[in-house]
C-alpha cells in the first residue's frame, strides 16, 4: 500500500473499469434506437470518474445527435452523489459547449450566473473575467484559451458518421466505421503537447479541434509573425502529398509541413480562417424563422465567430456588402457555386474530398467558403496509396456509390468514386443550409452497419421525397431545385458532370433574370408554348406576311393589275397561282429542314433523351439562328416574286407603262422590309424566351455561345432600323404616284402607316425585352463570369 491510500495496480484497475464502461456506453449509443440507460453502465470502482465520462457521452448523444436532451441538472436529480456546487468546471464548460453547437443562443455571463461555484474555473475555460463575463481577454503565447468553445473530448464536430469523423481541421474524432477501432490503443505521441508549448517554430495558443490521431492549434509561427492552424498528428500517411497540389481560392491554403522524428510528429500548418464553418451557420439557420433568414444571416454567424476568437469585423468590404443583399436561398448558391469550384479544381488535380459537411467547410471574415480537411481524400495520382487507407466519410452526407463501398457485401469500392460523388455530398450539405433539414431522413445514420447503409440506399434510390421538397423556403427559386436535385439523383450520370458545370448553374441561381428565362415559374406561357416550337413560329411568320400580302394585292390591283384587259388578267392570275403553290411548299420545307434540331431537341430533351455536347451545341446555335433563317426565307420569296411579277406581266400583258414596274417596286420594298423585321422579332422573342433556356438546363455553355448571343443581339439592332423604315416607306412610295392615282391607295397607305407605327412600338418593346434576356443569358454561358470573389 501507498501512503496515499490504493495500490499503483488497483488504481490502475480502476481506472480501466471507467475506461471500459465509457467505451461500452458509447458503442452502445452508436447501435441504439433509443437512448441507453446510462445506470447501467456504472461500474461500482471509480464511479465518479467514470459517472462525469459517461455524462459527457451522453450529452454529446443527446443534444447532438438524438435530439433527447438533458441539462446537468437533471443528472443531479438523478445521481444522488451528483451536486450541483461541486460539478466539475469542465463538465460545466462541456455543456454549455454542447448546448452552443446545439443552436442554443448562451453567452458565457450566462454560465457563469448558473454556476457561480465553479465560476474562477469556467472563466479560464470560457477566456472571460469573472467580474465581468462580457469582456473576453486578449490570448497571449502560453495562455489556455476557449474562444472556440469547442469540446476537446469525443467530437468536436456533430455525430454524423461512422467514418472518421474530422473538424474543419482535420482532426479525427471518432473511429472508422469498420475495424479501425484497434488504433485507439495504440499510444500517440500527442499527449505531450499542449498549449502553451512552443513546438518546433510555433507558439500553440489556444486548440482549434482534437482528436484521437490528431490535434489542431491556433499557433504563432515565429519566422513568419503570423497566425496559422496547426496539425499535429503522428507521423504517418500521404496527406502532404495530396495537399501540396491544392492552391485554390476556395480551398484552405496549406502552407508546409514539418516532420519532428526525435517526437514521432507530423506538423502540417495551414491558413487560419477565423469565420468559423458551415456547421456553425447551421446551427444560426435552425434557430432563425425562416421569412427571417437573408445573406445578412451568414455575416452574423461569421462574426459570432470572430468574435469568440477576439478577432475584429473587417469593414467596407465590398463582399459582405453583397452578401448582405441576397436571400437566403441566392446565399445558399452564392456558398454553393464557390465550393463547387473547389470541387473542380481538385478532381482535376485526381484529389476526392469524400468527407464533404457542414465542419469541413471554413468561413474567411468576409462570408467566403473553403472547403477543408482533405486528408482522407483518395488521390490517383500519389503511388502507394489505397483505397482503403483513405477511405471515410460522414454516412448522411455520401452519395449512393460511396455508401455501396462502404458496404461489405456490396460491389462499390472508393476507387470507383469521382467528382460526381463529391458533387453529391455538396448538394446535401447545400439543401441543408437551404431548409435546416438534411433532403434524406439519416435518423439511423450514427449506427454505421450494414442493415443501416441498406436503408439509406433505399431512402436515397426514392429520391428526394414529399417532406424534403415541402421544407424548401417560399422564396426558393425554382432553378435552384432544379440544380440541388440534380445533384441529389441517386445516378451518377443524372447529376451534373462535373464542378465546372454544377458551379455555372448555381451561378445562374443568382441572376434574377437568367434563372426566370431557364426556369419559368409553374404556369408560365413560355412552358406551355414549348411543345408546340413549329406552330408558334408558323404564326410568327405567316401573320406579318399575309398582311403584307394584302396590301401588295390591293396596291398593285389598283395601280396595274385592274388596268389589264380581263384575259390578260387571268392569265396573270393563273401564273400567280402556281408560282405561290411552288414556292410555299419548297420555302416551308426549307425552314424545316434548317430548323431541325430546334424542332426535335428540345422534345427529346422533355423526353429524357440525353443528347451529346456537340449536338447540344449545334442546336443552341440553331436556335438563336431561326429567326434570322426565317426571315431570310420570307424574303427571299418576296425577291423571287419580285423577279418573277415582271416577266410574267410581260408574257401576258405585253407592254405595260414604266411606271407600273416602279409601282410594283414600291410596293415590293415595303413588303420585304415587313416580311423582314416584325417576323424576326417576334420568333427571336419566343426563341430565346421560352426554347434556348432549354439548352442551358443540360449542357455547358462556353464563349462560342456568348458570342453567339452577342451576334443575335446585333442582328436586332439591323432589324429594328428595317421595322422602323415601313411607314416611311410607305409615305416615301406615295410620291411617285400621278396625282390622279393617290385617291385610290391613300386609305391602303394610311393603313400601312398606323398598322407599321403600331407594329413598330411593339417591336421596339420586343427589341428592348430581347436585349436584356440576351445579356443575362450571356452572363450565364460566359466563362468570363466565373470570376473570384
Amino acid at each position: 500500500m501507498t501512503a496515499g491510500g490504493a495500490a499503483p495496480e488497483s488504481r490502475r484497475t480502476q481506472s480501466g473499469a471507467a475506461t471500459d464502461a465509457v467505451a461500452s456506453f458509447a458503442r452502445a449509443w452508436v447501435d441504439a434506437v433509443t437512448p441507453p440507460d446510462l445506470r447501467d453502465y456504472l461500474p461500482e470502482s471509480s464511479r465518479a470518474d467514470a459517472l462525469a465520462d459517461l455524462i459527457r457521452v451522453d450529452l454529446q448523444h443527446r443534444w447532438l445527435g438524438n435530439g433527447t436532451r438533458k441539462r446537468l441538472a437533471d443528472y443531479c436529480a438523478e445521481f444522488s452523489d451528483l451536486e450541483r456546487n461541486t460539478l466539475p468546471a469542465d463538465l460545466v464548460y462541456e455543456e454549455f459547449v454542447i448546448r452552443r453547437q446545439s443552436g442554443e443562443q448562451l453567452e458565457p455571463a450566462d454560465c457563469l450566473r448558473e454556476y457561480p461555484a465553479q465560476a474562477a474555473e469556467l472563466s479560464e475555460l470560457l477566456n472571460v473575467d469573472a467580474d465581468d463575463p462580457s469582456t473576453r481577454r486578449a490570448p497571449g503565447p502560453d495562455a489556455t484559451i476557449g474562444a472556440e468553445y469547442e469540446p476537446t473530448g469525443l467530437a468536436t464536430a456533430a455525430f454524423e458518421s461512422a467514418g472518421p469523423a474530422t473538424d474543419a481541421y482535420g482532426s479525427i474524432t471518432r473511429t472508422a466505421i469498420h475495424g479501425d477501432a484497434r488504433e485507439q490503443d495504440v499510444e500517440h505521441p500527442l499527449e505531450s503537447v499542449e498549449v502553451g508549448q512552443s513546438v518546433d517554430d510555433f507558439d500553440l495558443l489556444t486548440v482549434l479541434g482534437a482528436g484521437a490521431f490528431a490535434r489542431v492549434f491556433l499557433a504563432r509561427q515565429r519566422s513568419m509573425q503570423r497566425l496559422v492552424a496547426v496539425k499535429v498528428s503522428a507521423d504517418r500517411g500521404t496527406e502532404p502529398q495530396t495537399l501540396a497540389r491544392l492552391d485554390h481560392d476556395y480551398i484552405v491554403r496549406i502552407f508546409d509541413q514539418r516532420i519532428l522524428p526525435q517526437r514521432r510528429l507530423k506538423l502540417l500548418y495551414m491558413q487560419f480562417l477565423p469565420g468559423g464553418t458551415l456547421l456553425g451557420v447551421l446551427r444560426w439557420v435552425r434557430a432563425t424563422p425562416v421569412e427571417q433568414r437573408n445573406g445578412q444571416l451568414l455575416l452574423d454567424a461569421v462574426d459570432a465567430a470572430m468574435e469568440e476568437k477576439g478577432e475584429i469585423r473587417p469593414s467596407d468590404s465590398s463582399v459582405r456588402a453583397e452578401i448582405a443583399g441576397l436571400s437566403w436561398p441566392e446565399t445558399v448558391a452564392w456558398l454553393g457555386r464557390r465550393l463547387a469550384e473547389a470541387l473542380e479544381y481538385a478532381g482535376r488535380h485526381g484529389v476526392l474530398h469524400r468527407d464533404i459537411k457542414p465542419a469541413n467547410i471554413l468561413l474567411t471574415s468576409e462570408g467566403v467558403p473553403k472547403l477543408a480537411d482533405f486528408n482522407i481524400s483518395y488521390s490517383r495520382n500519389v503511388a502507394g496509396t489505397s483505397p482503403v487507407a483513405y477511405f471515410g466519410g460522414s454516412l448522411s452526407y455520401m452519395s449512393p456509390e460511396q455508401l455501396a463501398a462502404c458496404h461489405t457485401d456490396r460491389a462499390g469500392t472508393a476507387a470507383d468514386l469521382d467528382t460526381r460523388s463529391d458533387i453529391f455530398s455538396l448538394g446535401v450539405v447545400l439543401w441543408e443550409l437551404l431548409t435546416g433539414s438534411k433532403p434524406f431522413p439519416d435518423e439511423g445514420a450514427s449506427g454505421g452497419d450494414d442493415t443501416v447503409i441498406d436503408a439509406m440506399l433505399a431512402e436515397r434510390a426514392n429520391g428526394l421525397g414529399a417532406g424534403a421538397l415541402a421544407a424548401l423556403p417560399a422564396n426558393c427559386p425554382a432553378a435552384l431545385i432544379r440544380v440541388l436535385t440534380t445533384a441529389l439523383a441517386p445516378n451518377p450520370a443524372d447529376r451534373w458532370a462535373d464542378g465546372t458545370t454544377f458551379a455555372q448553374q448555381l451561378d445562374l441561381c443568382l441572376d434574377a433574370r437568367a434563372r426566370d428565362l431557364v426556369d419559368p415559374p409553374p404556369g408560365s406561357w413560355r412552358l406551355r408554348l414549348r411543345p408546340y416550337v413549329f406552330p408558334v413560329v408558323a404564326l410568327a411568320l405567316l401573320v406579318p406576311n399575309l398582311l403584307a400580302s394584302i396590301y401588295n394585292i390591293h396596291h398593285n390591283q389598283t395601280l396595274i393589275i385592274s388596268r389589264l384587259s380581263d384575259e390578260a388578267q387571268r392569265e396573270f392570275q393563273l401564273i400567280t397561282t402556281i408560282i405561290n403553290v411552288t414556292f410555299f411548299p419548297l420555302a416551308g420545307a426549307l425552314m424545316v429542314y434548317l430548323a431541325r434540331r430546334v424542332l426535335t431537341v428540345p422534345r427529346g430533351l422533355r423526353k429524357g433523351r440525353v443528347y451529346d455536347d456537340e449536338t447540344l451545341a449545334r442546336a443552341r446555335s440553331d436556335t438563336l439562328m431561326v429567326a434570322d433563317w426565317t426571315v431570310l426565307i420570307a424574303f427571299a420569296f418576296w425577291v423571287t416574286a419580285g423577279l418573277t411579277f415582271p416577266i410574267t406581266l410581260q408574257l401576258v400583258a405585253g407592254d405595260v407603262p414604266a411606271d407600273a414596274y416602279v409601282h410594283f417596286l414600291g410596293s415590293l420594298v415595303v413588303c420585304g422590309a415587313i416580311a423582314l423585321a416584325y417576323p424576326f422579332f417576334l420568333i427571336a422573342f419566343f426563341m430565346v424566351r421560352s426554347i434556348y433556356p432549354i439548352f442551358l438546363q443540360h449542357a455547358k455553355p462556353s464563349e462560342h455561345d456568348a458570342r453567339q448571343l452577342r451576334g443575335l443581339d446585333r442582328r436586332s439592332n439591323f432589324y429594328l432600323a428595317v421595322a422602323a423604315s415601313v411607314p416611311l416607306l410607305g409615305v416615301a412610295g406615295v410620291t411617285f404616284i400621278p396625282p390622279e392615282d393617290i385617291p385610290q391607295v391613300i386609305v391602303a397607305v394610311r393603313v400601312l402607316c398606323v398598322l407599321g407605327i403600331l407594329a413598330f412600338v411593339g417591336a421596339y418593346r420586343l427589341f428592348r425585352i430581347l436585349e436584356e434576356d440576351l445579356r443575362a443569358l450571356e452572363r450565364v454561358v460566359s466563362h468570363g463570369n466565373m470570376h473570384v470573389r
